[in-house]
Protein backbone atom coordinates (compact mmCIF):
# COMPACT_ATOMS: atom_id res chain seq x y z
CA UNK A 1 0.00 0.00 0.00
CA UNK A 2 0.98 3.62 -0.49
CA UNK A 3 0.49 5.25 2.90
CA UNK A 4 0.61 8.96 3.74
CA UNK A 5 1.44 9.57 7.42
CA UNK A 6 0.37 12.96 8.75
CA UNK A 7 2.45 14.05 11.73
CA UNK A 8 6.12 13.45 12.43
CA UNK A 9 5.85 13.49 16.20
CA UNK A 10 6.89 10.54 18.34
CA UNK A 11 3.90 8.39 17.44
CA UNK A 12 3.66 9.49 13.81
CA UNK A 13 7.34 8.75 13.24
CA UNK A 14 6.91 5.29 14.73
CA UNK A 15 3.85 4.67 12.53
CA UNK A 16 6.02 5.39 9.49
CA UNK A 17 8.70 3.02 10.77
CA UNK A 18 6.22 0.20 11.39
CA UNK A 19 4.60 0.74 7.99
CA UNK A 20 7.97 0.42 6.28
CA UNK A 21 8.73 -2.74 8.23
CA UNK A 22 5.43 -4.14 6.93
CA UNK A 23 6.65 -3.37 3.38
CA UNK A 24 4.37 -0.44 2.62
CA UNK A 25 5.42 2.59 0.58
CA UNK A 26 5.48 5.51 3.02
CA UNK A 27 5.35 9.29 2.61
CA UNK A 28 5.21 11.60 5.63
CA UNK A 29 4.03 15.17 6.08
CA UNK A 30 4.36 17.27 9.23
CA UNK A 31 1.83 19.76 10.60
CA UNK A 32 3.90 22.80 9.58
CA UNK A 33 3.92 21.86 5.90
CA UNK A 34 0.22 21.04 5.89
CA UNK A 35 -1.43 24.07 7.50
CA UNK A 36 -5.22 23.92 7.02
CA UNK A 37 -4.68 20.72 4.98
CA UNK A 38 -3.03 22.76 2.21
CA UNK A 39 -0.54 19.95 1.58
CA UNK A 40 -3.27 17.43 0.80
CA UNK A 41 -3.44 18.34 -2.87
CA UNK A 42 -5.01 16.16 -5.60
CA UNK A 43 -1.51 15.29 -6.83
CA UNK A 44 -0.39 14.10 -3.40
CA UNK A 45 -3.56 12.15 -2.69
CA UNK A 46 -3.80 10.60 -6.16
CA UNK A 47 -0.94 8.23 -5.37
CA UNK A 48 -2.14 7.46 -1.82
CA UNK A 49 -4.13 4.37 -0.81
CA UNK A 50 -4.72 5.44 2.79
CA UNK A 51 -3.89 8.34 5.09
CA UNK A 52 -2.96 7.87 8.77
CA UNK A 53 -3.32 10.95 10.98
CA UNK A 54 -1.40 11.46 14.23
CA UNK A 55 -1.34 15.27 14.27
CA UNK A 56 -3.16 17.65 16.64
CA UNK A 57 -6.82 18.30 17.53
CA UNK A 58 -6.55 21.66 15.71
CA UNK A 59 -5.39 20.04 12.45
CA UNK A 60 -7.21 16.74 12.24
CA UNK A 61 -10.66 17.90 11.11
CA UNK A 62 -9.39 19.83 8.08
CA UNK A 63 -7.20 16.85 7.18
CA UNK A 64 -10.18 14.51 7.44
CA UNK A 65 -12.39 16.74 5.31
CA UNK A 66 -9.75 16.93 2.55
CA UNK A 67 -9.24 13.16 2.51
CA UNK A 68 -12.96 12.39 2.55
CA UNK A 69 -13.62 14.79 -0.34
CA UNK A 70 -10.86 13.03 -2.27
CA UNK A 71 -12.41 9.64 -1.51
CA UNK A 72 -9.32 8.46 0.37
CA UNK A 73 -9.40 5.90 3.15
CA UNK A 74 -8.28 7.35 6.47
CA UNK A 75 -7.13 6.16 9.89
CA UNK A 76 -7.20 8.76 12.69
CA UNK A 77 -5.33 8.22 15.94
CA UNK A 78 -5.49 11.90 16.94
CA UNK A 79 -7.97 12.65 19.74
CA UNK A 80 -9.74 15.79 20.93
CA UNK A 81 -12.12 16.23 17.93
CA UNK A 82 -14.96 13.82 18.69
CA UNK A 83 -17.65 16.51 18.68
CA UNK A 84 -17.23 16.36 14.88
CA UNK A 85 -17.87 12.60 14.61
CA UNK A 86 -21.54 12.84 13.48
CA UNK A 87 -20.75 15.35 10.72
CA UNK A 88 -17.69 13.48 9.44
CA UNK A 89 -19.59 10.19 9.53
CA UNK A 90 -22.18 11.67 7.18
CA UNK A 91 -19.44 12.94 4.86
CA UNK A 92 -17.79 9.50 4.75
CA UNK A 93 -21.04 7.68 4.05
CA UNK A 94 -22.02 10.17 1.35
CA UNK A 95 -18.60 9.83 -0.30
CA UNK A 96 -18.71 6.02 0.03
CA UNK A 97 -15.23 6.19 1.49
CA UNK A 98 -13.72 4.44 4.52
CA UNK A 99 -12.73 5.97 7.85
CA UNK A 100 -11.36 4.33 11.01
CA UNK A 101 -10.78 6.23 14.24
CA UNK A 102 -9.99 5.34 17.80
CA UNK A 103 -9.02 6.90 21.08
CA UNK A 104 -6.34 4.21 21.33
CA UNK A 105 -5.03 1.71 18.74
CA UNK A 106 -3.30 -0.53 21.27
CA UNK A 107 -4.69 -4.08 21.46
CA UNK A 108 -3.98 -4.08 25.20
CA UNK A 109 -6.01 -0.93 25.79
CA UNK A 110 -8.94 -2.30 23.82
CA UNK A 111 -8.87 -5.42 25.98
CA UNK A 112 -8.75 -3.06 28.97
CA UNK A 113 -11.93 -1.35 27.71
CA UNK A 114 -13.75 -4.69 27.91
CA UNK A 115 -12.46 -5.30 31.43
CA UNK A 116 -13.71 -1.84 32.42
CA UNK A 117 -17.16 -2.67 31.05
CA UNK A 118 -17.31 -5.73 33.31
CA UNK A 119 -15.92 -3.93 36.38
CA UNK A 120 -18.40 -1.07 36.01
CA UNK A 121 -21.08 -3.31 37.53
CA UNK A 122 -19.47 -2.34 40.85
CA UNK A 123 -21.36 0.97 40.61
CA UNK A 124 -24.58 -0.92 41.31
CA UNK A 125 -23.18 -2.32 44.58
CA UNK A 126 -22.27 0.87 46.47
CA UNK A 127 -18.82 1.33 44.93
CA UNK A 128 -17.68 4.80 43.93
CA UNK A 129 -15.39 5.07 40.93
CA UNK A 130 -12.68 7.42 39.68
CA UNK A 131 -10.40 7.57 36.60
CA UNK A 132 -6.78 8.74 36.55
CA UNK A 133 -4.69 9.31 33.41
CA UNK A 134 -1.05 10.38 32.97
CA UNK A 135 0.67 11.47 29.75
CA UNK A 136 3.76 13.34 28.59
CA UNK A 137 3.85 17.11 28.93
CA UNK A 138 3.50 17.69 25.16
CA UNK A 139 0.06 16.05 24.92
CA UNK A 140 -2.40 18.69 23.73
CA UNK A 141 -5.73 17.39 25.02
CA UNK A 142 -6.84 16.65 28.57
CA UNK A 143 -8.55 14.44 29.53
CA UNK A 144 -7.10 11.98 27.05
CA UNK A 145 -9.36 10.39 24.47
CA UNK A 146 -8.68 7.03 26.11
CA UNK A 147 -9.83 8.33 29.51
CA UNK A 148 -13.01 9.72 27.95
CA UNK A 149 -13.68 6.34 26.34
CA UNK A 150 -13.22 4.66 29.74
CA UNK A 151 -15.63 7.19 31.24
CA UNK A 152 -18.22 6.50 28.52
CA UNK A 153 -17.91 2.73 28.97
CA UNK A 154 -18.26 3.01 32.75
CA UNK A 155 -21.33 5.21 32.36
CA UNK A 156 -22.97 2.87 29.84
CA UNK A 157 -22.19 -0.30 31.80
CA UNK A 158 -22.57 0.91 35.37
CA UNK A 159 -24.69 4.06 35.23
CA UNK A 160 -22.17 6.14 37.18
CA UNK A 161 -20.46 9.31 35.89
CA UNK A 162 -16.83 8.93 36.96
CA UNK A 163 -14.54 11.90 37.56
CA UNK A 164 -11.34 12.01 35.45
CA UNK A 165 -8.12 13.33 36.98
CA UNK A 166 -5.40 14.19 34.44
CA UNK A 167 -1.65 14.57 34.92
CA UNK A 168 0.89 15.85 32.36
CA UNK A 169 4.45 15.03 33.35
CA UNK A 170 7.77 14.03 31.83
CA UNK A 171 7.67 11.59 28.92
CA UNK A 172 4.92 9.29 30.22
CA UNK A 173 3.65 7.30 27.22
CA UNK A 174 0.19 6.71 28.64
CA UNK A 175 -1.08 5.36 31.95
CA UNK A 176 -4.78 4.87 32.67
CA UNK A 177 -6.26 3.74 35.98
CA UNK A 178 -9.80 3.17 37.16
CA UNK A 179 -10.67 2.50 40.78
CA UNK A 180 -13.87 1.39 42.50
CA UNK A 181 -13.92 1.91 46.24
CA UNK A 182 -16.31 0.63 48.90
CA UNK A 183 -16.18 0.46 52.71
CA UNK A 184 -15.17 -3.20 52.38
CA UNK A 185 -12.61 -3.26 49.57
CA UNK A 186 -11.09 -1.52 46.57
CA UNK A 187 -10.92 -2.59 42.93
CA UNK A 188 -7.93 -1.23 41.02
CA UNK A 189 -7.43 -1.62 37.27
CA UNK A 190 -4.48 -0.18 35.35
CA UNK A 191 -3.09 -0.12 31.82
CA UNK A 192 0.46 1.24 31.50
CA UNK A 193 1.85 1.66 27.98
CA UNK A 194 5.59 0.90 27.94
CA UNK A 195 6.09 2.26 24.42
CA UNK A 196 4.16 3.86 21.57
CA UNK A 197 4.75 0.87 19.30
CA UNK A 198 1.41 -0.72 20.23
CA UNK A 199 -0.40 2.41 18.99
CA UNK A 200 1.64 2.45 15.77
CA UNK A 201 1.13 -1.22 14.94
CA UNK A 202 -2.61 -0.97 15.54
CA UNK A 203 -2.91 2.06 13.25
CA UNK A 204 -1.00 0.43 10.39
CA UNK A 205 -2.92 -2.81 10.72
CA UNK A 206 -6.09 -0.72 10.78
CA UNK A 207 -5.15 0.85 7.44
CA UNK A 208 -4.56 -2.63 6.03
CA UNK A 209 -7.97 -3.73 7.35
CA UNK A 210 -9.72 -0.84 5.54
CA UNK A 211 -8.61 -2.13 2.12
CA UNK A 212 -11.68 -2.97 0.07
CA UNK A 213 -14.11 -1.57 2.67
CA UNK A 214 -16.40 1.44 2.86
CA UNK A 215 -17.94 2.87 6.01
CA UNK A 216 -17.23 4.70 9.25
CA UNK A 217 -15.63 2.52 11.93
CA UNK A 218 -14.31 2.79 15.48
CA UNK A 219 -11.23 0.73 16.35
CA UNK A 220 -12.70 -0.71 19.55
CA UNK A 221 -15.43 -2.36 17.44
CA UNK A 222 -13.14 -4.00 14.87
CA UNK A 223 -9.78 -4.74 16.52
CA UNK A 224 -10.49 -8.47 16.86
CA UNK A 225 -10.70 -8.71 13.06
CA UNK A 226 -7.13 -7.51 12.48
Amino acid sequence: MHLLILGRGKTGSLVAEVAQERRHHVHTMDVEENANAAGLTPDVLSTTDAVIDFTTPAAVVANAEACIRAGKKMVVGTTGWYDQVPRLREMVLSAKSAFLYGSNFSIGVNLFFEIVATAAAASKYDYSGQIFERHHVQKKDAPSGTALTIQNIARASGGQELEIVSFREGDVVGLHEITYDSPNDRIYLCHDAKSRRGFAEGAVRGAEWLAGKTGFFEFRDIWREL
